[in-house]
C-alpha cells in the first residue's frame, strides 16, 4: 500500500537542511522568503550556511539534523538546500520508525535520489523530485517548474507535455514513477535501497559524467536488472558531460539508446526534468501514465 504524506495548506512548517554539500546561506534565505510568500512557515537547520570540507558539515550533524526533521510532526516537508554529495554517508544511521508512521514530504534531486530509492524501496512512501533551495532564486522562483513544486505541496496532480525526440521509442505505459540521478542509481545497485523496477517507469538523469562512463552505468542498471522488465523509460537532462582525450564516440542519448534497443517498453527522451532550469517537480512513488508519439509525449500522474 502506498501511503501519501499529507499535502500542505497554508501555515504548515517546512524544514531545510543540507544532508550532503554546503550552500550559502543567502541562498538559503532566498528560498525560503519564496515558501513565506506561498504561505508556508520554514524552520532553517543549522547544517545551512557551513561547512566542513565540501560537506555542509560532519557526517554526525548531518545525520542527527536530518533525523530531527524526520521526526518532528510539526514539520510537513523537507526542501533539501542542495545536493552535491553525503546523503549515502548517512543513510544507514537514519531511523525511519516516526517517518513510517508519520510521513512527509522530501523535496529535492541529484544527490537526494539515495533518499527518493531508499524510501520508496524500504518504506513504499512517496517523495518529490524537485527543485531544492538552492535552485529558488530570483532568476527561477516565479517560473513554470518552480511552481511545480508549489503546485505538487498542494497535491496538483502532474501532467507534463513535451516535445518529441528523434531517438524516442513510440508507445504507451501506466507504472509507478522511480528513479533519479543515473550515477547514484548505479551505485545503488546490490544494496538494500536498489529499486525494484519491474512494472515501473524508470526516469534517469546526470551531470558532469564522463561519456563512458555513462555507459558503463547504463550497462550496470542492465546488468543488475533494473530494465528487464521496466514499464517504461523517461530520458531528462545529461549536461555538463565529458570526453576523454580520446572521444567516446556517442552522445549520452546514443549510448542510453543503444543500451535500451533489446527492449520493448516506450523511451521517451529530453522531458524537462535535470540539472537545469527546465526541472519539473515529479512525484515518485505514484502511478503515471506515458504516452510517445511523433507528435507530443505526455506524462500523466493518475490521481487517485
Amino acid at each position: 500500500m502506498i501511503k501519501i504524506p499529507a499535502y500542505l495548506k497554508k501555515g504548515d512548517l517546512i524544514g531545510i537542511t543540507c544532508p550532503g554539500s554546503k550552500m550559502e546561506q543567502a541562498a538559503a534565505d532566498y528560498a525560503a522568503n519564496v515558501l513565506t510568500g506561498w504561505g508556508y512557515r520554514v524552520q532553517m537547520g543549522i547544517t545551512v550556511g557551513t561547512g566542513f570540507h565540501n560537506f555542509s558539515a560532519p557526517d554526525e550533524l548531518r545525520q542527527e539534523e536530518l533525523q530531527d526533521m524526520l521526526d518532528d510532526r510539526d514539520i510537513k516537508a523537507i526542501l533539501f538546500g542542495r545536493g552535491g554529495y553525503g546523503t549515502i554517508c548517512i543513510l544507514d544511521q537514519l531511523d525511519w520508525t516516526r517517518f513510517r508512521k508519520h510521513p512527509k514530504w522530501l523535496c529535492g534531486y541529484s544527490d537526494i535520489t539515495v533518499l527518493h530509492a531508499h524510501v520508496h524501496q524500504r518504506l513504499g512512501i512517496p517523495t518529490l523530485h524537485s527543485v531544492m533551495a538552492g535552485g529558488i532564486t530570483e532568476e527561477t522562483h516565479a517560473n513554470k517548474y518552480v511552481q511545480s513544486l508549489q503546485q505538487a505541496l498542494k497535491g496538483k496532480a502532474g501532467k507534463f507535455n513535451f516535445e518529441p525526440h528523434a531517438m524516442d521509442r513510440e508507445g504507451a505505459a501506466t507504472g509507478i514513477l522511480v528513479g533519479g540521478n543515473l550515477s547514484i542509481l548505479a551505485n545503488l545497485s546490490g544494496t538494500k535501497s536498489q529499486i525494484n523496477t519491474k512494472g515501473k517507469i524508470l526516469v534517469l538523469e546526470d551531470i558532469g559524467e564522463y561519456r563512458y562512463h555513462v555507459d558503463r552505468m547504463m550497462y550496470n542498471l542492465k546488468r543488475a536488472g533494473w530494465l528487464e522488465k521496466l514499464a517504461g523509460l523517461v530520458v531528462g537532462a545529461f549536461v555538463q558531460g565529458k570526453e576523454t582525450t580520446t572521444p567516446f564516440g556517442e552522445t549520452e542519448y546514443e549510448i542510453i539508446h543503444h543500451i535500451v534497443e533489446d527492449y520493448g517498453f516506450p523511451v521517451a527522451y529530453g522531458f524537462p526534468v535535470g540539472h537545469q532550469v527546465e526541472n519539473y517537480t515529479l512525484k515518485l512513488g505514484v502511478p503515471y501514465e506515458l504516452k510517445v508519439n511523433g507528435k507530443q509525449s505526455s506524462l500523466k500522474e493518475l490521481s487517485k
